[in-house]
């Protein structure tokens, strides 16, 4: 009950701050679901291949896996670079619908990821750094926000794509289409036909609305870089607007915290801006580094290897799960094939959702094993039952609950493990995006050679490598806890022999007259110094040997 107390009162003092960054994420989430169902109507409106519309979308993947990477450079200017990223979203997407030449549509929707990739890290960055310690609760909540934009945004777009692009197409095609809708975080939207080559123009066209979604989609995101102008205001970041309210407490309860918490500030800083959260390369630069544990380095490594797997089985399943469904021998009508994926982000969000008040209870290592291990045994099942279309349909939930919540948690449990001063989550975030990249041109090779198998036995690897990975995590972090535990025993011992060189008069104090008196005044007992000691200070002292060493120095 505490400890409901006590993250109810931090959430309290950083609400302001907190609601801000789920207000980001769910834009975010938005944002990076919303342009896959609209595919079919952008290669309409740009005049270009299917290969063509697709490497565009690659475009704006691989631009977010480099914001991801370099977003930690913005960590002096978060709230700015948070403005400028979500205010940039919302122009890019008021701009696509102008777009008519694929270079150009390349390059908006280029500026849209990396701005995106950018929000990703500092988020996660944010509240790891406001809450350390308490951080997985809140960081479940940040990803709930994800996965909820996720999963409203294709229901936005669906009103207003058009149901058989720019012609008549062929069904062969379908298959493909909800492959590449589905690339870029795997929209659960339904099938739209289309052929693989030029989609004929002039006569037949029939008239595309998908630019009014994308207009809409940018007047929704508009309040959320408004909402971090106005955490920015608060915060007195405004260069016109030096004089704004007090920053989040009271000017009563600054004083007071000031006064107290000077000292904790200061050093906090200077961890932060010597070694603290920055980006990937900032970190290999730290020539903190060079002293450092191999364990050090293999828990970020083996970290960001668990999330390359776990977020690379993520983006597999949402991407090539309908594929699966409609082929032998599941064989699913297209529509009813269509509501896997989103049963799959609708799992995920609900699992976000009911991972909230677990991290209250539990921590965030116990969660990963119950998840991962809960991941194989769906995976293995649909191995198992791989005719069933009803347990498939079961197994997509189930995979959807256990996947959910592997970022936060492994986040905040590597965050944790180094004490919050290292690059854990800028290496984490850059690895699950790039796992979730690979994976899917991995996997999408392989079914077309292999057959729609191949899909969930490509599951089932990728999860038990995960696994491996992890208990290797685990092994490293106990030589981690090794190693700090003998740091920390070395630091006292060569400290006991300083507290013996003052004199006899040391021992002979208890240890809680000792805490009784501050540093300095214990080296000053020896001598004279004890003259300076008044009546109240010497009762405080337990031991006649004190009062004994003062009638010594007073005769002398």
């Amino acid at each position: 009950m505490g400890l409901d107390e006590r993250i109810v009162t931090l959430f309290k003092r950083n609400a302001h701050h907190t609601l801000t960054y789920w207000s980001v994420f769910f834009s975010f989430g938005l944002c990076i679901a919303f342009l896959g169902p609209t595919i079919l109507d952008l290669q309409c409106q740009t005049d270009s291949t299917l290969g063509q519309i697709t490497w565009v979308f690659f475009a704006q993947q691989f631009c977010l896996l480099i914001g991801s990477s370099i977003a930690g450079i913005f960590k002096k200017t978060a709230l700015a670079a948070l403005f400028v990223c979500t205010l940039t979203i919302s122009l890019i997407f008021a701009i696509i619908p102008l777009c008519n030449n694929v270079l150009v549509l390349a390059i908006a929707m280029a500026l849209s990821g990396f701005a995106m990739g950018i929000i990703d890290t500092i988020a996660n960055i944010q509240l790891v750094t406001i809450y350390q310690r308490d951080s997985a609760v809140f960081l479940q909540a940040l990803h709930f926000f994800i996965g909820l934009g996720a999963l409203v945004s294709p229901l936005i777009a669906d009103p207003f794509l058009s149901e058989t692009g720019c012609g008549n197409h062929t069904g062969n095609g379908s298959e493909i289409m909800h492959h590449f809708r589905n690339m870029l975080r795997h929209s659960p939207i339904a099938e739209h036909n289309i052929n693989q080559t030029y989609l004929p123009h002039g006569g037949g066209e029939v008239e595309s609305n998908v630019h009014s979604a994308f207009w809409i989609m940018a007047v929704i995101n508009l309040p959320v870089p408004i909402a971090v102008l106005f955490l920015m205001y608060c915060e007195q970041l405004i260069p016109c607007c030096p004089k704004g309210p007090p920053r989040l407490l009271d000017k009563d309860e600054l004083a007071m915290e000031d006064q107290q918490e000077a000292a904790c500030s200061d050093v906090d800083l200077k961890e932060h801006e010597t070694g603290g959260h920055g980006n990937i390369f900032s970190c290999c630069q730290n020539g903190n580094l060079r002293g450092l544990p191999v364990s050090f380095f293999m828990v970020h490594i083996l970290g960001g290897l668990v999330l390359f797997m776990t977020d690379g089985i993520v983006g597999t399943y949402a991407g090539f799960v309908y594929t699966y469904g409609v082929a032998p021998p599941i064989s699913l009508p297209n529509k009813m094939a269509g509501y896997l994926a989103s049963i799959f982000w609708a799992a995920i969000t609900a699992g976000r959702l009911l991972s909230i008040p677990l991290s209250y209870r539990f921590q965030p290592v116990k969660l990963l094993i119950f998840n991962l291990a809960g991941a194989i045994v769906t995976v293995l099942m649909l191995l198992i039952f791989y005719t069933s279309s009803t347990f498939l349909f079961v197994g997509t939930c189930l995979c959807g609950l256990f996947l959910s919540s592997i970022f936060p948690c492994m986040l905040a449990y590597t965050e944790d493990i180094l004490d919050y001063q290292g690059c854990a989550t800028p290496v984490l975030v850059t690895c699950a995006g790039m796992g979730e990249m690979v994976m899917q041109v991995l996997v999408g090779s392989i079914i077309p050679t292999l057959g729609s198998y191949s899909f969930l036995l490509c599951g089932m690897i990728i999860a038990c490598t995960g696994f491996i990975f992890f208990i290797g995590l685990l092994l490293f972090h106990r030589m981690h806890r090794n190693y700090l535990t003998g740091t920390t025993k070395k630091s006292a011992m060569v400290e006991e022999p300083a507290t013996e060189h003052n004199g006899s008069a040391i021992p002979e104090i208890n240890g809680s007259a000792i805490t009784e008196i501050n540093g300095s005044a214990i080296t000053e007992i020896n001598g004279s110094a004890i003259t300076e000691i008044n009546g109240s200070a010497i009762t405080e002292i337990n031991g006649s040997a004190i009062t004994g060493q003062k009638n010594e120095a007073e005769s002398s």
